[in-house]
């Protein structure tokens, strides 16, 4: 079988929970969960001021789409593009075209856990960005949203730094 990829689909406006939720059920109903994995409707968290009132909503990152990890055949293509609500998938003429690594990574879709081999107080070295190669101390480290506080040596100064947690390297003693 080929690997799933991450495919966007496209929606009539407002009815991305819908198609999301029409995909899930075929997909339970006719057993194809190895065909389309994993179907999400991209949201954030945000807060809005209205009335003198503070709330958290949901705001679609993307609306009036729907992004689909799925193995693309004759088949699932026909199921996706079929689902009521759904207006066809992303790509050139209409032709299904799967998000890159890269692409996938920045749209936030798969997190990849990211180990930290490192405490607070320990010594790092920065291995990538702006400022690679500067060492540092560890001042904080936030592993739900993969950012480390470092200390560093800057023109005589200490300075406090946000980088990646991928971004620095444990160093040897």
């Amino acid at each position: 079988m080929d690997e799933a990829k991450w495919y966007i689909v496209h929606t009539y406006s407002g009815y991305e929970n819908k198609v999301a939720t029409n995909l899930e059920t075929i997909v339970e109903n006719r057993g194809l969960r190895d065909w389309i994995q994993e179907i999400r409707v991209p949201t954030e968290t945000v807060v809005e001021v209205k009335d003198g009132k503070k709330r958290e909503v949901e705001r679609k990152l993307f609306p009036s789409y729907v992004l689909v990890k799925m193995v693309m055949s004759d088949d699932t293509w026909f199921i996706v593009r079929n689902t009521r609500g759904c207006t066809g998938f992303v790509g050139p003429g209409g032709t299904p075209t799967p998000l890159t690594e890269a692409e996938v990574e920045a749209l936030g879709v798969e997190k990849h856990e990211i180990v930290i081999d490192y405490a607070v107080g320990d010594m790092v070295r920065i291995i990538d960005g702006p400022l690679e190669n500067f060492t540092g101390r560890v001042e904080e480290i936030d592993a739900d949203k993969n950012k480390i506080k470092v200390i560093i040596s800057m023109f005589g100064r200490e300075t406090s730094a946000e980088v990646e947690a991928d971004q620095v390297e444990l160093l040897d003693d």
